[in-house]
């Protein structure tokens, strides 16, 4: 028998995410479209934009909010070409989002001073090896594996390199300290809900600083230059991007802020995004099958919630078995309608990722919870 009670919204992809509840294409009808982004009326929205999301993320006074190109990874790679190689680099890399950035940094940019810092899938590296007197690069909550950084203790205020967090599944669902933080990366796609394509950066003073008296060896793409004759670009943070966005995809992301701004804000929006993480949290605990990726509970991420096969029975499958026992599971709930989009990484071990961000209802996590028990029960036999 299956389970009597379905989620009302089957959608737990990790990217895009599930819009809100009760998101309609009437959310959309005053977009600006056709018309030019540099106009007064779609410049005035994209300058909203900002303005909000800064607000909802409790930025301080001097830190600066701009909307660039090619979603987080764009506004990654942008802040690496753009800083990187004024003194030596530390970089962070406990799954795959955090591999990308140390390729980039040795194999694309060659930095000559470079010290990685890796760990297995579901651990952290070893933050207290980390040198602050270099750049330090990281990734605030890792996708792909489940795990997040459990605070910012580890980072000194009075540090002589520039942090720079890849945040693009942290930001409206975690708790952020900005004095910690010199450049923040994410796309608004992930936790708001919003559509996919446009990435957002996040400058501190002390990154200011950096990008107005040092100029990279490498040549910078034009999509990722943040200053001109030797400083920045005032421009990007107040309407003016660099390419032209979709003011579709601005419409929708207003939507999304005014949605956010009913929820309470970010603490808000942080609560449904732990409540859904503690949904799974009462299900492990009680399931003989089914585990947390994270090794550690204190790491365990709340939005990106993975989940791995323990029973014994599995365990002493072969990797190829167990991905094909978690594939087919999947399959099985994707086809019951029930859940979609939820397999592993595919580059992590085998098992389940489910998206635990603000727009997912814990109401409908929750009435996934006894499917996937119904799954596991079919596939294993």
């Amino acid at each position: 028998m299956s389970p009597h009670i379905r989620p009302l919204s089957p959608q737990f992809s990790s990217g895009p995410t599930k819009k809100f509840s009760g998101w309609t294409p009437a959310h959309v009808e005053d977009a600006a479209i056709g018309r030019s982004h540099r106009a007064k009326e779609p410049k005035a929205k994209i300058l909203s934009a900002i303005d909000r999301m800064s607000v909802l993320l409790g930025l301080p006074d001097d830190y600066r909010l701009g909307i660039v190109p090619a979603s987080d990874t764009g506004a990654v790679e942008m802040a690496m070409w753009s800083v990187l190689g004024a003194c030596g680099t530390d970089i962070l890399a406990w799954e795959s989002f955090g591999k990308t950035w140390v390729a980039d940094a040795t194999e694309q940019l060659k930095l000559e001073d470079c010290r990685i810092f890796e760990a297995d899938w579901g651990d952290l590296p070893d933050l207290a090896e980390v040198d602050f007197s270099r750049d330090v690069l990281f990734t605030f909550n890792g996708t792909t594996s489940g795990v997040r950084l459990p605070d910012t203790n580890w980072i000194p205020n009075d540090r002589e390199g520039l942090t720079i967090a890849d945040a693009t599944s942290a930001c409206f669902a975690m708790q952020m300290d900005w004095a910690k933080l010199d450049i923040t990366t994410f796309s608004w796609q992930k936790s708001l809900g919003g559509e996919a394509g446009h990435g957002v950066i996040i400058l501190s003073p002390r990154a200011v600083a950096r990008l107005e008296s040092y100029s990279p060896p490498w040549p910078v793409p034009k999509i990722f230059q943040l200053t001109k004759g030797g400083k920045v670009v005032e421009g990007i943070f107040r309407g003016d991007t660099i390419n032209t966005p979709s003011l579709l995809c601005v419409e929708d992301l207003h939507a999304a802020l005014d949605w956010a701004e009913a929820q309470g804000g970010l603490s808000g929006l942080i609560s449904r995004s732990e409540a859904n993480l503690s949904v799974v949290q009462d299900f492990v605990a009680g399931s003989d099958w089914c585990g947390f990726l994270c090794s550690d509970v204190a790491n365990l991420s709340s939005t990106s919630i993975c989940l791995k096969l323990v029973h014994p029975d599995v365990v002493a499958l072969s990797a190829d078995e167990q991905a094909a026992l978690a594939k087919q599971m999947v399959a099985m709930l994707a086809n019951e309608g029930v859940a979609y989009d939820i397999g592993a990484y595919r580059t992590a071990p085998a098992g389940f990722r489910l998206w635990g961000g603000p727009t997912v209802d814990a109401e409908d996590m929750a009435a996934l919870m006894p499917w996937l028990d119904w799954a596991f029960e079919h596939a294993h036999k």
